[in-house]
């Protein structure tokens, strides 16, 4: 296998896969990985919290996902640096064999495919929002044509995403993953505020539950919140981009990005439903009058925030297209220019043909939640199964060394102890 030592003693003698061009800081990997992770969720933690009843045992939930979600980022970068591949499609093809490799591919283009329709969508339904708030009182046939969803998420593809989607390397989405990071907190920020200002609108008190009707309702939001922090289809190409390609380093990386995340949903899904109560909407911002000027603030913010996200899954799904590139016509047909999968004259079609796909889905598809359905179906394969089954190929094709046993088995461990002191305490 590409990269691998026969009889090789540790990690620490193996090369570790590159990306083109390893170029990320830690800082920048942190903010991507925390970036694809705080998502479309945010909307739904007050909700969550709702269905677990009371406060307490949803945070429980919500750190023994954490625990679950930072083992499978730890296994997948060490499963990278085993198989030498710089994608997650790569890895599980080359530690798990050709047939489940495939498997992966499917998986993993279609569970993109309906993440980047997701997030059209709801881009768009804050610009509705948007407009409402602009035209009050304008019944939806007499609205501007310019404000029709169709004209907007087109043009706001065309003029931002598709530019955003375009380079190269993940790495270039640092910089607009701190941007959409400062929005989703702003969200937070906004919601915590909402609570102690209490303004007119929401003078109410809120009817709260004393506690849980039942133990199922507080492990039926477990989906939910595994969802919201879904980032592990961009874990391999992050950390192959790093310039620092250690495991100790990339478990760090791992555990600062999702204990940020946890902080924004924890506050956001706090003080939503502690605002709220049994009343809190699915999406929380439809909770608040659309008349409030900070709320409306924080709708676009949270739109920019989901446009940030989506050049990071684009992304991904355009190097499960290259593959299907290089395998059926690199380098066999057309000018030589053809037969280079990352070059301009592949990357830049394929990304335009993800844009334009996404987008008619997202347009004219009627039913979100059923595609809410299928991500949360297929999310689990890449959170929990194929990590699992990486590791366990992963140690069977190399002995690991001391330091790797020791995280991995910690993490194991860590993992077991605070699920059995959480069911104690339930």
């Amino acid at each position: 296998m590409e990269g691998q030592t026969p009889g090789g003693g540790g990690l620490s003698e193996k090369p570790v896969p590159t990306a083109t061009s390893p170029g990320l800081s830690s800082l920048g990997a942190v903010f991507i990985l925390l970036k694809s992770a705080l998502g479309a969720g945010l909307l739904n933690f007050p909700w969550a919290f709702h269905k677990a009843g009371v406060v307490a045992p949803a945070f429980l939930v919500e750190l023994v996902s954490l625990v679950f979600l930072i083992s499978g980022l730890v296994v997948l970068g060490y499963a990278a640096s085993v198989s030498g591949q710089a994608t997650y499609q790569g890895v599980v093809g080359g530690l798990c064999g050709p047939a489940i490799g495939k498997l992966c591919e499917a998986c993993f283009i279609v569970n993109l495919l309906m993440i980047s329709v997701a997030l059209l969508r709801v881009v768009g339904d804050q610009l509705e929002k948007l407009w409402d708030f602009l035209l009050p009182g304008a019944p939806p046939a007499l609205q501007p044509w310019y404000t029709n969803e169709r004209f907007t998420l087109t043009l706001l593809c065309a003029l931002v995403i598709l530019p955003l989607s375009t380079p190269r390397e993940i790495s270039f989405q640092k910089h607009t993953s701190i941007l959409g990071t400062l929005a989703a907190c702003y969200l937070a920020l906004v919601i915590m505020v909402q609570y102690y200002l209490r303004p007119q609108d929401l003078a109410r008190e809120p009817h709260l539950a004393s506690s849980p009707s039942s133990w199922t309702s507080v492990f039926s939001v477990f989906p939910t919140i595994c969802s919201g922090f879904q980032c592990h289809e961009a874990a391999v190409s992050i950390y192959c981009s790093m310039r620092h390609q250690s495991l100790g380093h990339w478990a760090l990386v791992s555990v600062l990005s999702l204990l940020a995340c946890c902080l924004v949903y924890s506050l956001t899904g706090v003080y939503g439903f502690l605002t709220f109560g049994t009343g809190v909407s699915a999406d929380i911002l439809m909770s608040y009058p659309g008349s409030d000027g900070v709320v409306i603030v924080a709708l676009v913010l949270f739109a920019v925030s989901i446009v940030t996200a989506y050049p990071i899954v684009l992304f991904l799904g355009r190097s499960v297209m290259r593959d299907f590139w290089r395998r059926g016509c690199g380098g066999s047909c057309g000018p030589q220019a053809l037969a280079k999968p990352s070059g301009p004259w592949v990357r830049v079609p394929l990304t335009v043909l993800w844009v334009a796909v996404t987008l008619a889905m997202a347009l004219f598809l009627p039913d979100l939640s059923e595609i809410i359905g299928i991500i949360g179906g297929i999310s689990s394969f890449f959170i929990f199964i194929f990590p699992g089954v990486c590791l366990i190929c992963a140690v069977s094709v190399e002995p690991i060394g001391p330091r790797v046993v020791s995280m991995l088995v910690g993490a194991f461990i860590f993992r077991q102890s605070t699920v059995a002191a959480v069911m104690e305490l339930l």
